[in-house]
C-alpha cells in the first residue's frame, strides 16, 4: 500500500474514533454542573474539578484517553491571563532559534497562539496534534487534568503563574472584549465574586497554581514553575533559565552574540503588540476575535488601579488561605 494511501487511511480511522467518542463525550458534558455568570458564548462547565467551555472539556477528556506523550515534548502551561503569550513566544523563540532569523521568524507574522498546537482545544479536531519538527503545546489544562502518559513521562513542563489580582484584571478586561454583543455585560464587582468562589475559566485560580507549584517541588527536572512577576524583574536570568530547563541553553557564542537579548526584545510587549498581526489580525482561536485583546498592558501592580482596598484584602486573604503550608507565596 502506498504511503499516502495509508496516510489517508490513518486520517479516516482517527476521524471515525473522533466522530464516535464525541457523540459519548457530548452525554458527559451535558451532564456536567455549568455556570453563566460570566456570560460568555458559552456557559462554563465543571469537569474534573476545573471550571471550562464544553469544548475544552471535549480536548481534555479526548486527549486524557489518545494523547500518548514524548520525552521530546515539552507543554507550556499557565492559568489564563498569567503571561500565557509571553511564555509562547519566548519558548517558541528559544525552541526555533535555528530554523529562523530576524525576518523570517513567524511570530512577525503569526500570534504567538497560533505558533504552537493547543491541547485543550485540537483533540476535537484531529487525535494527533503535534507540529512536525516543533515540540512545543500549548495547555490551561490543570495538572491533575493532563492525560497520564504526560505526567509519567519524561516530557517538560514549563507553568507560568501571576499575582492572582492582576490576573483578575486581565481576565475581566479580556471577557468584557470577547463577550458576545448581545450578552449583557457583567460588572467588575460580579466578575471577582465568582472569581473568589473558584468560577472562572481553568479555575479555582488556586487550584490550578497549585496543581503545578506542588509537582515543581516534586519533579523539579519535569516541571519548571515561573512567575511572571519575577520574569518581568530579571527577564535575561529566567529566559536562560527557561532555555536551559527545555533543553535549548544558549551557548557562551550566542550569548556573546547577544541572542538572549534580540529574543527577549522582539518577545517583549512594546515589540508583539505593535506587530501589525497583533493590532488588527483576527486570532484563530476563536471566531471573529481580534488579536489586540491579548495586548493590553502587561504591568505589574495594575490591579491597584481597579480593585477597591476591601476587594484586594479578600483576595489576598483566600490566597494566602489556600496556599498555606505549600511554600508558594504571593507578595502583598
Amino acid at each position: 500500500m502506498e504511503k499516502t494511501q495509508l496516510a489517508s487511511n490513518i486520517s479516516n480511522y482517527e476521524d471515525q474514533v473522533v466522530s464516535l467518542e464525541m457523540e459519548r463525550i457530548g452525554d458527559t458534558i451535558s451532564s456536567l454542573p455549568t455556570e453563566d455568570g460570566w456570560r460568555t458564548l458559552k456557559p462554563l462547565c465543571l469537569y474534573q474539578g476545573f471550571w471550562c467551555f464544553p469544548y475544552y472539556a471535549e480536548s481534555i477528556i479526548l486527549g486524557q484517553k489518545y494523547y500518548k506523550a514524548e520525552p521530546s515534548d515539552i507543554f507550556v502551561c499557565s492559568a489564563p491571563k498569567s503571561g500565557t503569550t509571553w511564555l509562547k513566544a519566548l519558548t517558541f523563540s528559544i525552541v526555533t532559534r535555528t530554523r529562523f532569523n530576524s525576518s523570517s521568524n513567524p511570530l512577525l507574522f503569526q500570534s504567538p497562539h497560533t505558533c504552537m498546537p493547543s491541547f485543550h482545544r485540537s483533540f476535537s479536531k484531529k487525535l494527533d496534534i503535534r507540529e512536525p519538527g516543533l515540540p512545543l503545546i500549548a495547555s490551561h489544562t490543570p495538572y491533575a487534568s493532563l492525560p497520564k502518559s504526560v505526567k509519567d513521562s519524561d516530557c517538560k513542563i514549563v507553568y507560568i503563574c501571576r499575582d492572582p489580582r492582576d490576573a483578575f484584571v486581565s481576565l475581566f478586561h479580556y471577557i468584557a472584549k470577547v463577550r458576545p454583543k448581545e450578552n449583557e455585560p457583567i460588572s467588575l464587582e460580579e466578575a471577582f465574586e465568582l472569581y473568589c468562589e473558584g468560577k472562572s475559566l481553568f479555575g479555582p485560580f488556586w487550584d490550578n497554581i497549585l496543581g503545578y507549584w506542588r509537582a515543581s517541588v516534586e519533579r523539579p527536572r519535569k516541571v519548571l514553575f515561573l512567575k511572571y512577576e519575577d520574569m518581568m524583574k530579571d527577564t535575561t536570568l529566567n529566559v536562560k533559565k527557561l532555555a536551559e530547563f527545555v533543553g535549548y541553553p544558549f551557548s557562551l557564542e550566542e550569548e556573546q552574540q547577544g541572542m538572549v537579548q534580540k529574543i527577549i526584545e522582539m518577545c517583549s510587549f512594546e515589540f508583539m503588540s505593535n506587530l501589525e498581526v497583533n493590532k488588527n489580525g483576527i486570532s484563530r482561536l476563536a471566531t471573529n476575535v481580534e488579536n489586540n485583546v491579548f495586548f493590553r498592558k502587561g504591568k505589574v501592580g495594575d490591579w491597584k488601579n481597579h480593585l477597591t482596598p476591601e476587594m484586594a484584602n479578600r483576595l489576598d486573604n483566600i490566597i494566602e488561605q489556600k496556599l498555606i503550608g505549600s511554600g508558594l507565596t504571593f507578595n502583598p
